[in-house]
């Protein structure tokens, strides 16, 4: 089964995979900062994409999965917000650059032939002090994946997210946060129970 597949098929299914309330951390930082233009990569079914724009934030999305864009514009109609969404990934979209005040990646597990790239022409999207807020799987949520399959993730360690692979693909920004920390996820039904995850704060310098 293709990624397109897999997410349209997790999509299709009866509610919200991984709820409709924002990630943690994400609410939390995006909440520090005075809303502007933000871009939310593999945004699935909006959560987040959503909670920003309840906050004055101008919300561009997108993801590989229609079902996802579906389900994410009824979710912002509901909560009377508007986000643009496209259905694609970086390879087949184009956005301008340095155009955005803040972006999202939030369990944004990208191919890992693509990894990097993809990370650093995000980094070409964002305004000069503009920031990175990046939350993921690390390679050690494995152990946690095995103990408990509830609490999700991609199955597969080049996927995940390592310290050293984080600061190699946003080199040129000015980290202001990265740890590894253990969490207990509460997202939905795909997302139950203790991980480990990568968390990132990374800012744009000015010129």
């Amino acid at each position: 089964m293709g990624l397109q597949q897999f997410w349209d098929e997790r999509y299709s299914q009866p509610g919200y995979a991984y709820g409709t309330a924002p990630n943690v951390f994400f609410r939390q930082q995006i909440d520090k900062l005075t809303p502007g233009r933000l871009l939310m990569p593999a945004e699935g079914e909006g959560r987040n994409g959503v909670y920003a724009a309840q906050r004055g934030w101008q919300v561009d999305a997108f993801d590989i999965s229609e079902k996802g864009r579906e389900k994410a514009l009824r979710l912002a109609q509901q909560a009377g917000v508007s986000m643009r969404y496209w259905v694609g990934d970086l390879d087949s979209l184009s956005f301008p650059e340095s155009h955005y005040d803040a972006i999202g990646l939030i369990f944004a597990h990208f191919p890992a032939s693509r990894r990097r790239v993809y990370h650093q022409r995000l980094v070409q999207l964002l305004k000069p002090g503009g920031r990175i807020i990046l939350e993921g799987f690390s390679k050690a949520h494995l152990t946690y994946q095995q103990r408990n399959p509830a609490v999700g993730g991609p199955q597969d360690e080049k996927v995940l997210f390592s310290k050293r692979e984080l600061t190699e693909d946003f080199q040129g920004l000015q980290l202001e946060f990265l740890g590894e920390c253990e969490v207990t996820l509460q997202e939905g039904i795909y997302h139950v129970g203790q991980g480990k995850v990568i968390r990132l704060v990374a800012l744009k310098p000015l010129p």
